[in-house]
């Protein structure tokens, strides 16, 4: 089951995107051939990673560049628009793959001028600059991959939160429910009556009131069982999913929510590969407030 699932979503990803991996191919080769050949220019070039451990073993450092800025461009892009990324993320992923798409470009330029002019070798700057390029790719990577992971972790502990809210007003309204149906107790007069009497009462009037006080009152009919109102929802049967991809649906959801657009069912079902009930039914379970909550600490 899960394996057809899998294959289904691959098939629904690659029919909506394959203009994409048509337009990608050629550029790729482009972006590569430049960055490598810029790389040459500017001092990259074979080396010996493991002197004396593996001298046959030889590395053109010159891959370095296009797999290290150009895959960065393609990751913050990722974060930035795929729709699953915390506020601080986006914001983070947003600049810097803009930042990375404009260094792309000055690399190719730079390439293609350079060759274009038969240069052997890149001024003094753009060595500078192309040099550093490994080391400020991988600490951006850092940055972000940490705000992630630090959104999401903030994100499922409001969600928790949350639930948990929902699920002490659902005790609440049942706890208040019952102390409504309980039997009155008698008040503190009628106590007074039956246990003291007037000082100056008759040895008659005492045998008189004696029965009445303590007379066993009648038990009143059970009532019947009312209607919780309806701001406060009565805890159902229902039982939130423990499908792997449908905890990640109802996170999905719920970070779409906290940025302001929360998702459609249809958009939260194709993010999935699935169909628009089901991503309805993972809003459902976000939405059901006590219900759900009474029914995951079950």
């Amino acid at each position: 089951m899960g394996k057809h699932t899998k294959g289904e979503s691959v098939n629904n990803w690659l029919s909506r995107h394959w203009p994409l991996l048509v337009i990608a191919a050629p550029a790729a080769v482009a972006v590569w051939s430049g960055w490598v050949g810029l790389g040459g220019l500017c001092g990259f070039g074979v080396i010996h990673p493991l002197p004396g451990i593996a001298d046959g073993v030889h590395l053109n450092t010159a891959i370095t560049l296009p797999v290290g800025v150009e895959a960065y461009g393609a990751y913050a892009l990722y974060a930035w628009l795929g729709g699953e990324t915390g506020p601080r993320a986006r914001d983070f992923a947003q600049k810097s793959a803009i930042g990375a798409l404009i260094l792309g470009c000055l690399g190719q330029v730079a390439f293609h001028v350079l060759a274009a002019r038969h240069d052997t070798r890149a001024p003094g700057l753009v060595v500078v600059l192309v040099a550093c390029l490994p080391v400020v790719t991988l600490s951006f990577a850092a940055a972000l991959t940490h705000l992630m992971h630090a959104d999401e972790k903030a994100t499922g502990e409001a969600v928790t939160g949350r639930a948990t809210e929902l699920a002490i007003t659902a005790d609440e309204a049942l706890s208040g429910e019952a102390v409504e149906s309980h039997p009155e107790e008698p008040s503190e007069s009628q106590e007074s009556a039956i246990e003291t009497g007037p000082e100056d009462a008759t040895a008659e009037a005492i045998a008189d009131a004696m029965p009445e006080a303590l007379e066993v009152p009648a038990a009143e009919p059970e009532p019947e069982p009312r209607e919780v109102p309806s701001g406060k929802p009565r805890p159902g049967p229902v039982r939130l999913s423990k499908d792997p991809e449908a905890k990640k649906a109802r996170a999905a959801y719920w970070r779409s929510v906290r940025a302001g657009s929360p998702l459609t069912d249809r958009a939260l079902g194709e993010m999935f590969g699935r169909s628009r009930t089901w991503g309805a039914s993972r809003i459902a379970e976000c939405q059901d407030g006590p219900q759900l909550a009474a029914g995951a600490s079950s």
